[in-house]
């Protein structure tokens, strides 16, 4: 079942991330990575900042969340994680379409570059990996990260956002 996260679900979704994000470790840059990846207060902090997550949830437990994130002209999908014994069950996919199915706006995500097997996630879903110099201006533009992550970082964009707003 999907749902929204609520308060509760906090420390089950900070489980979610740091166990999922132990992935990154040896992909991404050795300054960016860190356990916990991401702490209860950084969490709290996205949340205020207007990502609204969703769990999958089975029998009372969260397996996967994924935030969406309204920034006017386009939604971010961010934070997606699915438990480390549950990944290449489809879990991912139904969060994503479920999530995609609530906007009709353009879809941005972003994930670190060297996360191939991310990258190839959305790639099958129809995103696209944009421009260097459109990822720079996009991540500047509608997220919040230090410039070290925008220079690891790829940014990829679905077809509603290619006839909005073309491709360079």
């Amino acid at each position: 079942m999907i749902r929204p996260c609520n308060q509760k679900d906090i420390g089950a979704m900070c489980d979610i991330i740091n166990d999922s994000a132990r992935a990154y470790k040896g992909h991404i840059p050795d300054d960016c990575y860190h356990q916990p990846y991401m702490p209860i207060d950084e969490l709290v902090a996205e949340i205020a900042d207007g990502v609204v997550f969703y769990g999958y949830e089975e029998e009372g437990l969260l397996v996967a969340i994924m935030g969406i994130q309204d920034k006017g002209p386009v939604v971010l999908i961010r934070h997606a994680y699915t438990r480390t014994d549950r990944r290449g069950e489809g879990i991912g996919t139904q969060l994503l379409e479920h999530l995609q199915g609530m906007t009709t706006k353009p879809v941005l995500i972003g994930t670190w570059r060297d996360a191939g097997w991310a990258i190839r996630f959305y790639q099958k879903h129809g995103f696209t990996c944009v421009s260097q110099a459109q990822k720079d201006r996009l991540l500047r533009e509608y997220w919040s990260i230090s410039q070290r992550q925008v220079e690891t970082s790829v940014v990829l964009v679905d077809e509603a956002y290619r006839e909005t707003f073309g491709s360079d």
